[in-house]
């Protein structure tokens, strides 16, 4: 179920974010729709060199469905998110929803094992 959960929550919001999977490689950073999330990414350019150099300002970065799941992985585990925010209201809602259902789920495990060993 915490699998499952991590694999929804990550393509809805590779698919939701600005526009869409499509939306992100194709059109100019300057045309798409207000972001959902803030990658550490977008945030890089004025760091140490190795760094800025993966920055999305200068390299073109943009999110993959890897950089989605991971967020959804950090959600799901740390019940929060962790280095990428959420700025919408849809994407806090998801996060949200996500970090409850992984929350009711972990405590549906440990219930069970505690009524097992019992």
């Amino acid at each position: 179920m915490w699998l499952t959960n991590i694999i929804v929550f990550g393509l809805a919001y590779w698919e939701l974010d600005r526009g869409g999977p499509v939306a992100r490689t194709q059109a100019a950073r300057e045309e798409l729709p207000l972001a959902d999330f803030r990658f550490s990414q977008d945030e890089n350019h004025d760091a140490v060199q190795e760094v800025a150099d993966g920055a999305s300002i200068t390299s073109d970065w943009v999110p993959t469905l890897m950089d989605y799941l991971y967020v959804s992985v950090t959600n799901s585990t740390a019940f929060s998110p962790t280095d990428t925010m959420p700025l919408s209201t849809r994407a806090k809602a998801m996060m949200s929803i996500e970090s409850i259902a992984a929350l009711l789920t972990s405590l549906l495990v440990i219930a069970r094992a505690v009524s097992i060993l019992h």
